[in-house]
């Protein structure tokens, strides 16, 4: 095992064209998760471009404010899903990439804080790449708030959330599963703070931002490219048999 994260030499690479839909896309990463924990399915690196969706927490869906918020997120052509990984609301769209990563393991709980860390760091290193400066760290007032978010300085308007991560682990395998905003934050910062409220939650709206922000013209393809090369100085990718 030769690379940071002590998982496989090779990772077969499932660039998703075509979405079938918000809840669909989400189960297909659980469904993946179980086939390489059975080993009919070798470790994957997917990326996606989502559908419009809010992801909302387990304990965001027992809050007394849940159906209200649901209610709202799909009058703004949003569909509500609960994640079965932790955090709070998180909202994606087209303008974003979704990077799930699954790997088989003994013991998939050992080395979770250890893969937030790396991999909010690969995904900075991937920004920046980029032209998009990026640092790992929570910031004050975010959404779904995490200690290796990834965000950068959007001018005036202060630090802005980039890329949130979550984890989900089964007997045999782990999925680390990443958001990044690349276009278009104006609709995710609407659509969050329509769902805070319901939800009585307190964050602050400034910290919705995209990569755009910070270099204008970046384009959802331009991450996905760098996302692979940051991930290509550690592993081998190889094309992964359709889906």
């Amino acid at each position: 095992m030769g690379n940071p994260w002590e998982g496989a030499d090779t990772l077969e690479v499932y660039q998703q064209r075509r979405t079938s839909g918000a809840s669909e896309d989400l189960d297909a990463g659980i469904a993946l998760l179980r086939e390489v924990a059975a080993g009919r399915r070798s470790p994957t690196l997917r990326l996606y471009r989502p559908e419009p969706t809010v992801a909302f927490g387990q304990r965001d869906a027992r809050l007394p404010g849940f159906p209200e918020a649901g209610g709202k997120v799909r009058a703004a052509g949003f569909e509500p899903v609960v994640r079965r990984a932790g955090g709070r609301a998180a909202a994606y769209h087209r303008g974003c990439l979704v990077v799930d990563h699954i790997e088989p393991a003994s013991d998939p709980v050992a080395a979770t804080r250890a893969r937030f860390e790396f991999f909010g760091g690969l995904f900075a290193r991937a920004l920046r790449d980029a032209g998009v400066p990026a640092a790992v760290g929570e910031i004050p007032g975010e959404y779904c708030p995490g200690e290796f978010s990834v965000h950068g300085p959007a001018g005036g308007r202060g630090q802005v959330k980039l890329v949130g991560t979550a984890q989900r682990v089964v007997a045999g395998a782990w999925l680390f599963s990443s958001v990044l905003i690349v276009v278009d934050a104006a609709p995710l910062r609407a659509v969050l703070t329509d769902a805070y409220s319901a939800l009585d939650l307190k964050w602050d709206p400034a910290t919705a931002g995209a990569a755009e922000d910070l270099r204008p013209g970046i384009r959802v393809r331009d991450l996905e490219e760098t996302v692979l090369g940051a991930y290509d100085r550690h592993v081998r990718l190889v094309p992964a048999p359709d889906l």
